[in-house]
């Protein structure tokens, strides 16, 4: 009897507990929600509505017919994610197979290097990244910050496949080159299916910086047609002596859909990424 009560109470504090932790988590994206339904009055009332007493789509609609450029800078936003994904994935891909398989020399401080990168800060990076673009014409361009992107995204990607290539038994490649596979075919036959959580985390990893980063669209950019969702946001809806926050709050939900997508669709292999790969064998 007091093991059933005791496992009644445990039970019923872990539920409150968790209830607590999702309310806390899920709060800010009700209350995004929340406020791009309302009318600017209503989102400085002195008592807030935690409901809206009288929900308008206006916000909804002003992004697209109104006069900010949202739908450029989203535009933007997905060439310059997905272009990343491209070439962070490839990238990584082949550097991870090469670091986990081959033996050359400075192999070692190759892969020293590419850890070093990491503990860089972007700001530090900036102003010299700025001089180069500006000598090499790159600045207001799709490629530009595609490469901005990419070298804060591979080191990373080629640490995540290098770690899930070394967990791939190497016998398994001998066979297939015994069986008449060249090495790029036994990588693609044999290797990169077994390693698609690595790959796909990846790709999660590049997508997220990509589509969150505010630096580098900020200070690369001049133009404000080419400028992505996180700069853009700003110039749309921030003011000297006023913000739409209603505007920038469904902008938020707008923005945070893909994001919640790729999540959604791709949960499972990136939950085996980040923990399959971190461990060899």
């Amino acid at each position: 009897m007091i093991n059933r009560r005791f496992s009644i109470i445990w039970y019923g504090a872990v539920g409150a507990v968790l209830l607590g932790s999702a309310l806390w988590s899920f709060f800010p994206m009700y209350w995004m929600l929340s406020t791009s339904l309302k009318e600017n009055l209503d989102v400085f009332k002195l008592v807030p509505e935690l409901v809206p007493l009288n929900p308008t789509l206006d916000n909804y609609i002003k992004l697209v017919f109104g006069a900010n450029p949202i739908y450029r800078y989203f535009l933007n936003s997905v060439i310059t994610s997905l272009g990343t994904v491209v070439i962070s994935i490839t990238l990584a891909t082949f550097a991870g197979y090469a670091l986990s398989r081959l033996r050359f020399r400075f192999r070692k401080s190759i892969m020293m290097g590419v850890l070093i990168t990491q503990m860089f800060p972007l700001v530090v990076l900036l102003a010299p990244l700025y001089l180069m673009y500006v000598k090499a014409h790159l600045l207001n361009t799709y490629s530009g910050l595609m490469i901005a992107f990419t070298s804060f995204a591979i080191p990373f990607g080629i640490w995540m496949v290098k770690g899930f290539v070394d967990s791939v038994p190497v016998e398994i490649e001998e066979a297939a080159m015994v069986d008449g596979c060249s090495r790029l075919q036994a990588m693609y036959k044999v290797v990169l299916p077994l390693i698609i959580p690595g790959i796909v985390a990846t790709g999660v990893f590049a997508f997220l910086d990509a589509w969150n980063n505010l630096l580098f669209p900020l200070i690369l950019v001049n133009d404000i047609s080419m400028k992505t969702l996180p700069p853009g946001m700003i110039l749309a809806f921030g003011g000297e002596f006023k913000h739409d926050w209603g505007g920038m709050m469904a902008a938020s939900t707008i923005v945070s859909l893909p994001v919640v997508a790729v999540f959604v669709l791709l949960q499972r292999y990136l939950v085996e990424g980040l923990t399959g790969g971190a461990v060899k064998g």
